[in-house]
């Protein structure tokens, strides 16, 4: 099946793929309605094997009727096990539809909210749901009258009988439903609040352990575990308690119908075919029912996911498609800029303002919190300035398709995370086809080449929590290749060297001295002297706002006493500012 073309989004997306998919909705409730009424054929069967043969002791007349009801029972069978893959078929449709749209909503969600998005977790409950025995109780139910109305036939008082234990089904099903929403609620927030405190341990179990936290962290972890397996077992008391009161209510209308069906014969008012008949009927249809309460709390849960998704959807439209711009020069010009990091309130950066001309490099220092890093992740495009522009090459970032200025402006975030993968699929940022060429280039830029030879596998090792163990400036070498691939006309270096060792800061000096005589420009955020070596200008940030800008010389002149040991260290570890 071929995925849908994605779409501006807008309030109904998945509305639009009701509508697209609407066709198997139909095939079925039709397939359900076939079903539904074979559903007749066990009590048709009983009816006259207690009425006609029982009565008239004719052999060839049951050995008929059993051919036929095993021939009907048999289409019965075949047509529900069609609509049952009709439905996981739907189920699967969604989620092929559906997946890449969620994941891109939900990575925008996540660099405006800088919360972890449950996105397709909640695409994943919706489509579990389209496959179990539930979800075709749900096109069960409404033939649910039928089978009433066809007890009726029988006899009024059973009609009656079975109609008030079904409105008492119904009304036991809307009581479920409110007095178990709170519990569920509760349970799955619980649930999910132990989820991410296991998986955040689990990233920093090194950490962890050199500090002596793990009982702690064990503790944390068990008090909310303990908190989600209190309220499920709440929320679980409160939906069993109902689906065990439905069952039983069942069970004693089934034989309060045999009862009074039994008293309707003695009186002469029915024959016992249709006594047993009208019990079987019964029991089908209030199974559907009996079914949903019990199973209610999958329905809230996958209703509950059904309205996050629509809301994430409709809060992360698609971008409109952009004209392909071409590849811009290294003219990079930031005017008044202001910050605020997503969920924030208050501005982080204000007033920012400085320009970059091919070949150059500009250099921003100042103490910690002084919106250093959240300039670094305003250029690269990762948060939206809230005041202010960000040009590259004349052209607002916002102008270029993400994965093109992605390319395009090379990142060396603060703290460098690799995926799961080999390290060559690290350098070529996940490319499943990379350019092995650029890919070694990189490298070498990085002073990074001989580094990973050196390692078991070479390229091929693969990294991450469960891969090769790399050091601190490991990582930040490969950071630093990934960075360059791919020949990016700006990089920007958010602490380029709080890692590397001295031969690890010369190579960074010489990537940076080439991007310049290439014509290309770096934008580099730093504490340490040795990091600023190439730079031609510095910017001084304190408290978000610029306060000195100029050449590297005079600004440091101005802001450092010891310049002059400075410069002598080199590659000094103290800070600048």
């Amino acid at each position: 099946m071929a995925p849908v073309a994605e779409r501006a989004a807008g309030p109904d997306d998945l509305t639009l793929f009701r509508r697209r998919n609407a066709w198997l909705l139909w095939s079925i409730a039709v397939f359900s309605m076939a079903v539904n009424a074979l559903m007749l054929t066990g009590p048709i069967y009983m009816l006259q094997v207690y009425d006609r043969v029982l009565g008239s002791g004719s052999r060839e007349t049951l050995l008929a009727l059993t051919v036929l009801v095993a021939f009907l029972f048999l289409m019965m069978g075949i047509l529900d096990n069609v609509r049952g893959r009709v439905a996981a078929r739907y189920g699967a449709r969604l989620q092929e539809n559906l997946d890449g749209r969620v994941f891109r909503a939900a990575m925008t969600q996540a660099h405006r909210s800088g919360q972890r998005q449950t996105g397709l977790q909640d695409l994943g409950l919706v489509q579990r749901l389209t496959g179990s025995p539930v979800f075709l109780a749900l096109f069960d139910m409404p033939w649910t009258p039928l089978f009433l109305g066809t007890i009726f036939l029988f006899h009024p008082w059973l009609g009656w009988l079975a109609t008030g234990g079904a409105g008492v089904l119904v009304a036991v099903t809307l009581a479920n439903r409110a007095i178990s929403h709170d519990p569920v609620s509760r349970t799955l927030a619980a649930s999910r609040a132990a989820d991410q405190t296991a998986t955040e341990m689990q990233a920093e179990a090194e950490l962890i352990r050199a500090l002596g936290m793990g009982d702690t962290a064990f503790g944390r972890w068990r008090r909310q575990r303990a908190l989600a397996l209190s309220e499920g077992m709440r929320a679980s008391d409160v939906m069993g308690g109902f689906a065990t009161a439905t069952r039983t209510f069942r069970l004693f209308l089934q034989s309060a119908i045999l009862g009074l069906g039994a008293y309707l014969v003695l009186q002469a008012e029915m024959t016992a075919g249709a006594m047993i008949a009208a019990s079987i009927l019964m029991g089908r249809a209030l199974a559907p029912v009996e079914l949903a309460v019990g199973q209610w709390g999958a329905i809230a849960e996958a209703a509950g996911a059904w309205a996050r998704l629509r809301l994430l959807l409709q809060e992360n439209p698609v971008p409109p498609q952009r004209m392909a711009l071409p590849r811009p020069r290294a003219r990079l010009e930031v005017g008044q800029l202001s910050v605020v990091p997503p969920g924030g309130q208050a501005a982080t950066l204000r007033g920012v303002g400085f320009r970059i001309e091919p070949g150059q490099a500009i250099g921003v220092i100042g103490p910690s919190g002084s919106g250093k890093s959240t300039l670094a992740r305003a250029v690269t495009g990762v948060w939206r300035p809230a005041a202010g522009q960000i040009r590259l090459d004349g052209a607002t970032l916002d102008q270029y398709d993400p994965d093109m200025l992605g390319r395009v402006i090379g990142y060396l975030p603060q703290s460098v995370t690799l995926f799961d993968g080999t390290i060559a699929e690290n350098i070529a940022r996940l490319d499943p086809a990379p350019d092995t060429e650029k890919v070694v280039a990189a490298a070498r830029a990085a002073a990074a080449h001989d580094m990973i030879l050196d390692l078991p596998d070479g390229y091929e090792t693969r990294v991450s929590g469960l891969g090769a163990r790399l050091s601190g400036g490991q990582v930040q070498r490969i950071g630093l290749a990934r960075a360059l691939y791919g020949d990016p006309v700006l990089l920007v270096l958010d602490e380029p060297n709080s890692a590397l060792d001295n031969d690890g800061s010369q190579a960074l000096n010489a990537a940076i001295k080439a991007m310049k005589a290439d014509g290309r420009s770096v934008l580099i955020m730093a504490h340490r002297p040795a990091a600023i070596r190439e730079c031609d200008k510095l910017l001084v940030l304190s408290g978000g706002v610029p306060t000195i800008f100029g050449p590297t010389q005079e600004v440091l002149a101005k802001t450092v006493a010891n310049y002059a040991d400075i410069q002598a260290a080199g590659v000094a570890q103290g800070g600048v500012a």
